[in-house]
């Protein structure tokens, strides 16, 4: 699993790559606060039971609120046979600070 910084997914998200999903990991309160746009919200107790709703060959970038967490689903997802994982480093408080100043933040 590699690092993503909040720039380089910015940059991911401008060039549209395909096949390439936002997966937060955050508790529902937290989602609610705040977010990506299309991300989809899978919380991290919830993933297990849920891998067959995930593409093996997407792009997955696990997001949290720090990047410890997604941390976690992202090595879980590599120990389950997905290859192309990523970790937001930072979450969405990094998010937040270098990409869009107007999100909520906690």
């Amino acid at each position: 699993m590699e690092n993503l910084s909040a720039h380089q997914l910015a940059d991911w998200l401008e060039q549209k790559r395909p096949n390439l999903v936002l997966l937060d990991v955050r508790e529902p309160w937290e989602w609610e606060l705040c977010r990506i746009e299309n991300s989809l919200h899978m919380p991290m107790g919830q993933v297990p039971a849920r891998l067959n709703e995930m593409d093996h060959d997407a792009e997955i970038v696990c997001i949290c609120h720090h990047g410890a967490r997604s941390a976690q689903v992202g090595f879980f997802l590599e120990r389950n046979g997905f290859e192309r994982v990523y970790n937001l480093s930072g979450g969405v408080h990094t998010w937040a600070e270098q990409i869009n100043p107007t999100m909520a933040r906690y």
